[in-house]
C-alpha cells in the first residue's frame, strides 16, 4: 500500500500527547524513509559504539615486515582489526584513491557465517536481515568514499542476501552505476545433499564510479604475426592442455576427458609437471575443434589452430560474458591453501585466485582493497597478476584476528607466496620476491580534544602519514639524525616528509631550510592546537615546504565518517593563542640526536 506522506505529516502534527522531541522524531523518520527501496531497523553495533568516543589509527607491527627484492617493489598492506575501524582510518589515507575493491562478505546463511556483536546470527533471528544490512551499509558507505573516479567494486554474494544487497548498493552507489552482475559457476559436481537444486553458482555484483572503464582483451594481428601455413592459409597454435595454476585433473575433473590421437588411441591431458592434467576447453568446444579440423599434433601434443583473417588487422574487442563457466571453482581455492599449508580446512570455502585475477585484470588498476580479506586470496591474486604482466599494483587487506586468522592464515599465506614454499607433494614453488608486505593493527585515541589527546594522536598518526604518502624510509635531515621525540624525517629519493611533534622545533627547522637547497617542496606536518600551520614562521621558505597542521587535518577527514554522538566544531584558521613555552635547550639539543655526528656531506 503506498504511503500518503502529506496526509501522515498533518496527522502527526495534530496528535495530542506527543512531546516536541517525539513529534520531531516521527516527522524525521517519515521524511527520511525512502519512497522506494530497503527499509530496515538499524541495529547498534559495538564496533561503531567504540568510534563514538575514539579515533582510529594504524600502528605497524615492524617485526612482520617482509621486504621486496627491489626498492620499487609494490608495497602491500595487511591491517588486523575490525574493518569498520580500518575503513575509517583509510578515509584519511586513501579517500578517492582506491581503483578496485573486491569483497567476499559473510553471506548470512544462518550457519555461523555471520557474527554481529560477537554473537553468531542464526536463521531464526528475527532481526537477521536488519543486522546484516546495518553491518554492510556502514562499511559500503565508507567504501564508496575510498573509490577513485575510475573505481569499481566487486561483491561476491549468494541467494541469501543477493536481492537485499542489490537494493542497498543501488541506494549507496546509484542504480545507474550498476555495471552488471556475474554469475559464477562455483562447482560442477557434488551438491546432492542440497534441498531442492544442486546450487552451482554465486553472484558477483559490479558497481563503479563514472569514469570506470572495463578492459576487454582485444586482438589486432597482421599476417606476419602468424607463424605457420597450410593450404587454408597462415595460422598460429595454442596448446589445448591447461597450463599455469589449476592445471591438474583434480582441479577440474569434468575437463579431463580423453580425445583421440592421430592413431585412434585415447589421449588424456597432461599437466606441466607431467601429472594428470585438464583441457583448456570443455567437451562442446573440443568437438567443434575436431569437427572444423582445427587441431594439430606436434611432438605428440595437441594444439588448436587459429587462422589469419584480414579482419583481424582491425582491433577486435572480445566481450566478456556475464556467466563465468570455467574461470575457476571453489575447489581450486581450497587446493591453493592445501598446497600452501599442507593441510585441509585451513579456511572454509576460500575464493580461488583465478576468479579474483579475472575481475581485477579487467579494470584500470593501481590500488586494490579487500576489507573482508579472509585467507588473503586477493593479495595472492594481485601478486600473481603483477608477475604475469609486469604490473605494480598495490593491495590493501583488512581482516580481524578471530581464531588467529590474520596472523596464522592471511599473513602466513602471503608470506609464503612472497618467500616461496614447498607443496605437500614436494614440489618447490618459487616465491614472488618482488613484493613488500607491511602488517598493521588498529589502535585508538580518545576523541575528546584535550591537549594530551591531541599530542598522542599526532604521535600515533605517523604510520597513517607514511601510508598516505607511501614514505616508509626514515632518513637523516640534512646529514643529521633527528631526535625522534621531536621530529622524524622520511625520504624515498623522490618525496620527502618531515613530521614535527613539538612546535618548538618550528623556528629551528625554518632557519635550517633557509640555508639549504631542496629539489622539491618537503611535506611538513606540524603539531598545532588548531588549524594554524605556522605559515608566518615558514614564510621565508614557503617555496620549500608544503605545510599541514596536525591533528586538525585528521579531525577534518574523520568529521563526516564518525558516529554523530560527538561532533567537533570547525576550527577557524588562526595563529595559536597560547604561545609554546620557550625551549630551554639549544637548537642542536632540541632537534637533533645529541649522540649522532653530522655526516660529512651534510645532505638530506
Amino acid at each position: 500500500m503506498p504511503i500518503d506522506r502529506p496526509h501522515l505529516i498533518e496527522r502527526i502534527k495534530s496528535i495530542e500527547g506527543l512531546t516536541p522531541e517525539e513529534r520531531s522524531q516521527l516527522l524525521e523518520m517519515l521524511r527520511t524513509t525512502p519512497k522506494y527501496g530497503l527499509v530496515w531497523e538499524d541495529k547498534p553495533e559495538e564496533a561503531e559504539r567504540l568510534l563514538e568516543d575514539n579515533l582510529p589509527v594504524l600502528t605497524e607491527v615492524k617485526e612482520r615486515y617482509i621486504a621486496g627484492s627491489s626498492p620499487d617493489s609494490p608495497n602491500h598492506i595487511l591491517i588486523e582489526g575490525d574493518n569498520l575501524h580500518a575503513l575509517t582510518a583509510l578515509t584519511y589515507t586513501h579517500e578517492s584513491k582506491i581503483d578496485v575493491i573486491y569483497i567476499d562478505p559473510p553471506y548470512n546463511t544462518g550457519n555461523k557465517d555471520f557474527c554481529y556483536n560477537d554473537q553468531y546470527v542464526d536463521r531464526e533471528d528475527g532481526y537477521r536481515h536488519s543486522k546484516w544490512l546495518s553491518f554492510m551499509s556502514k562499511r559500503l558507505r565508507l567504501a564508496k568514499r575510498l573509490l577513485s573516479d575510475r573505481g569499481v567494486i566487486f561483491i561476491s554474494i549468494d541467494d541469501n542476501e543477493q536481492a537485499q544487497l542489490k537494493m542497498l548498493c543501488d541506494e549507496i552507489f546509484g542504480e545507474e552505476f550498476l555495471r552488471g552482475q556475474f554469475i559464477w559457476r562455483k562447482k560442477s559436481g557434488g551438491g546432492q545433499t542440497d534441498a531442492y537444486f544442486v546450487t552451482e553458482h554465486e553472484y558477483v555484483a559490479v558497481y563503479s564510479n563514472s569514469n570506470f572503464i572495463w578492459l576487454d582483451p582485444s586482438e589486432s594481428k597482421s599476417e606476419e604475426d602468424f607463424k605457420f601455413e597450410d593450404e587454408r592459409g597462415k595460422y598460429n597454435l595454442t596448446k589445448l592442455e591447461k597450463w599455469g595454476s589449476s592445471a591438474h585433473k583434480e582441479d577440474r575433473p569434468s575437463m579431463a576427458f580423453p580425445i583421440k590421437d592421430p592413431f585412434g588411441k585415447d589421449y588424456f591431458p597432461i599437466a606441466p609437471d607431467k601429472k594428470p592434467g585438464r583441457w583448456r576447453v570443455g567437451e562442446k568446444r573440443m568437438d567443434e575443434i575436431f569437427k572444423n579440423h582445427l587441431i594439430e599434433w606436434r611432438r605428440g601434443i595437441p594444439y588448436e589452430k587459429t587462422y589469419y583473417n584480414p579482419e583481424s588487422q582491425k582491433e577486435k574487442i572480445i566481450k566478456s560474458r556475464s556467466i563465468l563457466y570455467s574461470v575457476a571453482e571453489t575447489g581450486d581455492g581450497s587446493n591453493e591453501l592445501l598446497n600452501l599449508f599442507g593441510e585441509k580446512d585451513t579456511f572454509s570455502n576460500p575464493k580461488p585466485s583465478e576468479l579474483i585475477k579475472y575481475l581485477i585484470s579487467h579494470a584500470v588498476t593501481s590500488t586494490i582493497l579487500d576489507f573482508f580479506a579472509g585467507s588473503g586470496t586477493t593479495l595472492h591474486a594481485t601478486m600473481q597478476l603483477n608477475a604475469e604482466d609486469g604490473g605494480k599494483r598495490q593491495c590493501i587487506l583488512v581482516t580481524n584476528n578471530e581464531n588467529g586468522i590474520c596472523e596464522n592464515v592471511t599473513y602466513e599465506r602471503n608470506k609464503r607466496v612472497i618467500n616461496g614454499y614447498t607443496t605437500p607433494k614436494g614440489v618447490a614453488v618459487n616465491g614472488l620476491h618482488n613484493n613488500s608486505l607491511r602488517y598493521y593493527r588498529t589502535d585508538f585515541v580518545p576523541r575528546k580534544k584535550t591537549m594530551a589527546n591531541m599530542r598522542r594522536l599526532v604521535n600515533l598518526a605517523t604510520d597513517l602519514l607514511c601510508i598516505k604518502h607511501g614514505l616508509y624510509q626514515e632518513a637523516r635531515f640534512f646529514g643529521k639524525k633527528l631526535n625522534a621525540e621531536v621530529a622524524r624525517f622520511f625520504c624515498n629519493g623522490k618525496k620527502q616528509m618531515l613530521i614535527l611533534y613539538d612546535e618548538r622545533a618550528v623556528d629551528p627547522v625554518a632557519e635550517i631550510l633557509e640555508h639549504q637547497a631542496v629539489d622539491s617542496p618537503i611535506i611538513v606536518y606540524v603539531f598545532s592546537p588548531d588549524n594554524y600551520a605556522y605559515d608566518e614562521e615558514f614564510a621565508a621558505v614557503a617555496d620549500k615546504v608544503n605545510l599541514c597542521a596536525l591533528p586538525a587535518a585528521i579531525y577534518a577527514a574523520y568529521r563526516h565518517v564518525l558516529p554523530k554522538k560527538k561532533l567537533y566544531p570547525k576550527e577557524p584558521s588562526q595563529k595559536p593563542t597560547a604561545t609554546p613555552s620557550p625551549c630551554p635547550q639549544g637548537i642542536e639539543q632540541l632537534l637533533f640526536d645529541p649522540n649522532e655526528e653530522e655526516e660529512p656531506d651534510g645532505s638530506a
